[in-house]
């Protein structure tokens, strides 16, 4: 048994659970597979026995990871967009925030998820995460009088996907970030608060 390193023995299987999943995130970002149990168990320091004592295979720990990551990424989004005042400003935080996940490769390990571990389960959560993603933009949209939120949010969305493949094929962050910028800032500016007929600061 892996020697205790924590106060508890629940905060040291918290803490032995967290270091595998980190492992196997990094090792899924750096290669695009699915990593085997041995090479997560030795990037998170334990032996290979351990981590069986967290995870039964590869696949429980791959779903594990998808159960981490997702739901962390659209916490992301969604602390971004609230940290702004005024609701036009939070869809440019929902795509400036996406971006830059994208560029930290959370994508990457979800889209090797995606291909590493298909399953129904995986679909199932994927669909989740999208529309948890959406929910927060489609009720700022709301908010700012949309016609139809959900379509406009779909489309907004789309920014975001053609936004990945741009950082993707090489596009600078920043080249990225100035490109969406300068497309979504008119819709922005024009619903700001007080933009119609009031000096807005």
């Amino acid at each position: 048994m892996p020697r205790i390193t924590a106060p508890t023995v629940a905060e040291h299987r918290a803490a032995q659970q967290r270091a595998l999943l980190d492992a196997a995130r990094t090792l899924l970002a750096r290669t695009g597979e699915a990593p085997s149990m041995a090479d997560v168990a030795a990037l998170a320091g334990l032996a290979r026995p351990s981590a069986y004592q967290y995870y039964k295979s590869r696949q429980d720990l791959l779903h594990a990871l998808v159960l981490d990551v997702f739901p962390r990424w659209a916490r992301r989004v969604e602390e971004a967009m609230a940290a702004q005042p005024d609701p036009a400003d939070r869809i440019l935080a929902y795509v400036i925030t996406n971006i830059a996940l994208v560029a930290e490769g959370e994508h990457a390990v979800g889209s090797a998820l995606a291909a590493v571990a298909p399953s129904e389960e995986l679909n199932t959560q994927s669909s989740m995460m999208h529309s948890q993603l959406l929910d927060p933009l489609v009720g700022t949209l709301r908010e700012l009088g949309a016609e139809d939120p959900a379509a406009t949010a779909e489309l907004i969305n789309a920014i975001v996907h053609s936004a990945t493949k741009l950082l993707e094929s090489g596009t600078p962050q920043e080249a990225v970030n100035a490109r969406v910028t300068e497309l979504l800032g008119p819709y922005v500016r024009e619903h700001r608060r007080g933009a119609s007929g009031k000096q807005h600061p």
